[in-house]
């Protein structure tokens, strides 16, 4: 049997997450070292401090589509992310997430996947970052290239995420939201890799391999891979 690693406040986690440590708690072992595709966990922007955040709130301008934001408060169980495979290469549950490996992040609460084009940011007018799709399945605008400095993505390495079809960097610079999701920070993409490009796992639930339980939520959809 697999291993969760059930990094967080237990009082923070969505109801399926919760039911999985729940059963898997006792056998837990050493914490992993690295990053698996099928874990569920919260990333930090390294420079502002905010994690990345999204919620069923449309921006009022650029595609329309729901908003991804940055978030000072931890406990948020918005601000939760699927790491899971692209449309065209599997990730299978458990395994290790290979530096420059193709990703999709899909928000749990919404199950819509993070996603980026060419209209410009609401604050800033960099290039828009938004959540799209439905139950997980968006298009190849999804899709984002992990940066890291070994062969695989660490738990305690800042990593960057490039945007694979545009070539931009998941970025925070500092914009402030006014009402109605007020005080949380624009979150957009940038053509160049700075210091504001810096993320960091952080709370979730770290998977290796094992079967889901029987009754539980297998985000994917699938029943091999994330």
């Amino acid at each position: 049997m697999g291993i969760l690693d059930c990094a967080v406040s237990r009082q923070t986690l969505p109801t399926f997450l919760l039911y999985l440590c729940c059963i898997f708690g006792p056998s837990l072992g050493t914490e992993l070292s690295f990053l698996t595709c099928g874990s569920v966990i919260k990333l930090l922007n390294v420079k502002h401090n905010v994690r990345l955040h999204s919620h069923d709130v449309r921006y009022g301008s650029g595609s329309g589509q729901q908003s991804v934001t940055g978030v000072m408060t931890i406990e948020d169980s918005n601000s939760y992310w699927s790491v899971r495979g692209t449309l065209d290469t599997l990730c299978h549950r458990g395994t290790p997430v290979k530096c420059g490996q193709d990703i999709r992040l899909t928000h749990v609460n919404t199950g819509r996947n993070l996603h980026s084009h060419y209209f410009a940011s609401p604050l800033s007018s960099n290039q828009e970052v938004s959540a799209f799709g439905d139950d997980g399945e968006g298009d190849h605008l999804d899709e984002w290239t992990v940066q890291c400095g070994g062969s695989v993505w660490k738990r305690e390495e800042a990593v960057r995420f490039r945007h694979k079809p545009t070539d931009a960097f998941l970025s925070v610079t500092g914009e402030q939201y006014g009402r109605p999701i007020n005080g949380q920070r624009e979150v957009h993409a940038m053509a160049d890799p700075s210091q504001h490009s810096l993320w960091k796992a952080m709370e979730g639930v770290f998977m290796k391999p094992s079967e889901i339980p029987t009754g539980s939520r297998d985000y994917s959809h699938l029943h091999t891979e994330f």
